[in-house]
């Protein structure tokens, strides 16, 4: 039986990880901020797990005032420094870490594989900087993958749960221009992406989005479809950025992004495309 601890608040991927491995009888210690402000708490928790998942960090939907895009920066690297910092000390024994980042790293110029090219704005450079620190760990005895996280859309919680509020009322509609791409993953396979790196002890760096990314506007009409409401209502782009100033961008600036490696490694979605996905979260 393997043991995996998981740094970050009980919200909706942990939530789901935690059931999800427990059911295949995992052994799941949550890594408190207690655990993680104490350095030998925290060590003694890593020296006992085999497999760390790394999902501490502020939610990125916010007013991203300079004191909260502080919270956004310290949130992610101050946290993973402390678990960098106690895997350095451990070398008697195999350990698997995988950091969390997210496919804002990357422009919206073109579509993208884990190789694309990366954008120059604040929600890239957070997620490069989160990634290096959590390669920091690299030695003879960790290995370390990367989990970029396309919208993971589930039920019961995380975005789909907002999103989906306002299209059972007929109020949903586009954000902003409706064209920007619109890259996801149903929670369903992002939890069984986590179980083959993990038995697998795969190290690299993933996408994980589904193979076929979408856009606004598509998502908008098929949502809208699948619940037999219109979608008529857009939410502007200037009301995003009085709402979230430069957060905004999260919301109107996707990127295009396909997940190369998992495929190339014979990882099979059960949710390709859009109409799949959304269509096995409604029905």
């Amino acid at each position: 039986m393997k043991t995996i601890a998981i740094t970050g608040a009980s919200g909706f991927v942990r939530t789901n990880l935690t059931r999800y491995f427990g059911n295949l009888n995992y052994k799941i210690i949550p890594i408190s901020r207690d655990i993680l402000n104490n350095e030998q708490k925290l060590k003694t928790v890593l020296e006992e797990s085999d497999v760390i998942i790394n999902l501490a960090g502020a939610n990125i939907i916010g007013k991203w005032t300079p004191k909260y895009k502080e919270l956004l920066y310290s949130s992610r690297i101050d946290t993973t420094k402390k678990v960098v910092a106690a895997l350095n000390q451990i070398t008697d024994k195999n350990k698997l870490l995988i950091s969390t980042s997210a496919v804002g790293i990357y422009d919206n110029k073109s579509t993208h594989d884990e190789n694309g090219t990366f954008a120059n704005d604040f929600l890239s450079n957070l997620c490069q900087d989160w990634e290096k620190e959590a390669l920091k760990a690299k030695s003879s005895n960790v290995k370390v993958s990367i989990f970029r996280f396309g919208i993971v859309l589930g039920q019961g919680g995380g975005a789909f749960a907002k999103m989906i509020t306002p299209f059972k009322f007929g109020l949903g509609g586009v954000i902003g221009s409706g064209n920007q791409a619109f890259s996801y993953i149903h929670i369903s396979d992002l939890l069984r992406a986590y179980e083959f790196v993990i038995e697998n002890n795969f190290e690299d760096i993933f996408n994980l989005t589904a193979p076929k990314p979408t856009t606004n506007l598509f998502f908008t009409k098929m949502l809208g479809k699948a619940l037999g409401m219109p979608t008529i209502l857009p939410v502007p782009e200037f009301v995003l950025k009085i709402l979230f100033s430069e957060g905004a961008k999260v919301l109107t600036d996707g990127q295009d992004v396909i997940p190369k490696k998992l495929l190339s490694l014979g990882f099979k979605f059960d949710y390709n495309d859009i109409k799949e996905t959304v269509y096995g979260l409604v029905i």
